[in-house]
């Protein structure tokens, strides 16, 4: 068989642009080279093995530590990487440029995409705006304060649960399963105005089972993700799910199962409200008249819109899926993260449930939405619980173009010279280091690594209140920072005080023996395992307070 000089020419030079698409980045220099980081550990994946090592948190903190606040990292064959917990550097990527200059990569939005589809987390720029603008009205103060009502059935009916499992003695139990299912059920009830758990029972959820293996089931998968930009290419979505289907990973199985099954719930959900709305169900119709939820003022919305600005059908259910895991997951290990404070530190969790039963004792047990969200050392303990174990360690952006950012203060190059602003070149990854961000000690003082609620009692240093962290909530990276911050966070605050009010008011929480083996680990959720064990869990002991 012969080939035409043609198609040689043609491979020789494919063959060749790939290889210098590879290589590149140990061939030409950077404007980043200046900027000191850690050396690559490995010569393909560079430093990526050491950020999504799901026990690396020593490594992270080094980073963070060792360092200036904008630090360079090395990913895939060389690419060249920040890892920024710089204020002012912060500002510029998530606010004051992020229109212009910084947006999510590439291979953030696909695997966004591929997990729950085009909704808000899945999509950016004038469509983001556009799906947020719709979706605000839930997460209003004013909307939160009407739903409170709800909060508090959900989580009688939950701790109600919990207490036929402990009975008259101290016993043990598994408080995330408990706290993941309350979550899913408040995120039903309060976000999409259906129930989704009746919390009656230890009974498990099946499809809170499934959520719960969504994030260590990506974490697993974390240093392939730069590949999932190139899943598009690789035809229609039946031939995209035949392959998925067929390879041989029970990683990948355990995910595709898990979005399968939370995509065959939206679809019921969203099939639902609208079989509702056309039988005239009067339930139905008075959440959709009162847009009381998310699927409400979705499909209002969407009705009164132009074509143009329609929302299609799999941008419908993938705003569903994508509440349903976030509000979930994030909440869920939050929550599970603060009972393991209380259980660690009998005198702060004695301190705050002294101030729950006095509130009560002054408003019912179901204390008002303003007068709990202002009790004073409840607000201080889930602050300083989301600023030392924030849910997530890090978030990514892509530069547009080059572009030069600012910085607090001065980097200290490579070859000692003094950098003020520093060039990114177009395409660099930006990690947006919120972990870093929340314990740096140069901002929060020598004792930024302890558990300290009464930090939030008293003004707070002028180098935090001067540093003008740009996160939505509170001088923390937590929540993110920007017009892509946590449209839920205040939904999200709401569920951990009405939770904590009840299960406080309860149950006395303490340190199961299993608890010791537990290990938390570094993902896209910051979640706990039992040692290298992928399911997450955390088993408390818990005892009724006796009257």
């Amino acid at each position: 068989m012969s080939f035409s000089p043609e198609l040689i020419a043609f491979l020789v030079a494919g063959i060749t642009w790939i290889l210098w698409r590879l290589s590149r980045n140990y061939v030409l220099r950077s404007p980043l080279d200046n900027i000191p980081g850690p050396a690559p550990a490995s010569l393909i994946k560079g430093n990526l093995g050491q950020m999504y090592d799901r026990h690396g948190w020593n490594w992270l903190d080094g980073l963070g530590n060792d360092f200036n606040k904008v630090v360079k990292l090395t990913g895939l064959f060389g690419h060249r990487m920040l890892y920024v917990f710089d204020p002012v550097a912060l500002n510029h990527i998530l606010i004051k440029d992020a229109e212009d200059a910084y947006d999510h990569p590439e291979w953030s939005f696909q695997s966004t995409r591929n997990t729950v589809g085009p909704g808000l987390t899945g999509v950016h720029g004038a469509h983001h705006r556009r799906q947020r603008k719709m979706l605000n009205p839930v997460f209003s103060v004013k909307h939160l304060r009407s739903m409170t009502t709800i909060f508090y059935s959900v989580v009688h009916r939950m701790s109600n649960g919990i207490d036929s499992e402990v009975g008259n003695k101290a016993t043990t139990i598994d408080i995330m399963e408990w706290l993941a299912r309350g979550a899913l059920e408040l995120i039903g009830q309060g976000g999409l105005g259906i129930s989704m758990d009746s919390l009656g029972d230890p009974t498990r959820n099946p499809l809170a089972d499934s959520v719960k293996m969504m994030i260590p089931s990506i974490a697993d998968l974390s240093e392939l993700q730069f590949l999932f930009q190139y899943v598009k290419y690789l035809g229609p979505s039946w031939v995209k799910q035949t392959l998925v289907r067929l390879t041989p990973s029970p990683t990948i199985q355990r995910l595709r199962k898990a979005i399968y099954d939370v995509e065959a719930e939206s679809k019921k959900i969203l099939a639902g409200k609208r079989a509702g709305l056309k039988a005239g169900d009067e339930e139905t119709v008075n959440e959709f008249t009162e847009k009381r939820d998310v699927m409400s003022i979705l499909l209002q919305a969407n009705m009164n819109a132009s074509e143009i600005d329609r929302l299609p059908e799999d941008e419908l259910v993938a705003q569903v899926s994508t509440f349903i895991l976030a509000g979930t997951d994030t909440t869920s290990n939050a929550l599970t993260a603060m009972m393991s404070i209380l259980a660690q530190y009998p005198e702060v969790q004695n301190k705050l449930r002294a101030e729950i039963l006095e509130a009560q004792a002054r408003f019912g047990e179901d204390i008002p939405y303003d007068d709990l969200v202002a009790l004073p050392y409840m607000d201080s303990f889930v602050r300083e619980s989301l600023r030392l174990y924030s849910p997530a360690t890090f978030i990514t952006r892509e530069a547009k173009k080059d572009f030069v950012l600012p910085v607090s203060e001065p980097v200290i190059g490579v070859n000692g010279a003094v950098m003020r602003e520093i060039l990114v070149p177009k395409g660099t990854t930006l990690y947006i280091a919120i972990r870093a961000s929340n314990l740096d000690k140069r901002i929060w003082g020598e004792d930024a690594l302890e558990f300290k609620p009464e930090r939030w009692l008293t003004p707070l240093p002028t180098t935090v209140t001067e540093a003008r962290i740009p996160g939505v909530y509170s001088n923390l990276m937590t929540f993110n920072g920007g017009g892509r911050s946590c449209i839920g966070f205040k939904f999200s605050q709401l569920e951990m005080k009405v939770v904590l009010n009840i299960m406080l008011g309860k149950f006395n929480i303490s340190m199961a023996k299993q608890a010791k083996n537990i290990v938390w680990n570094n993902a896209g959720v910051r979640h706990p395992t039992m040692k290298n064990s992928i399911n997450p869990t955390f088993p408390v002991d818990l005892e009724r307070i006796k009257a």
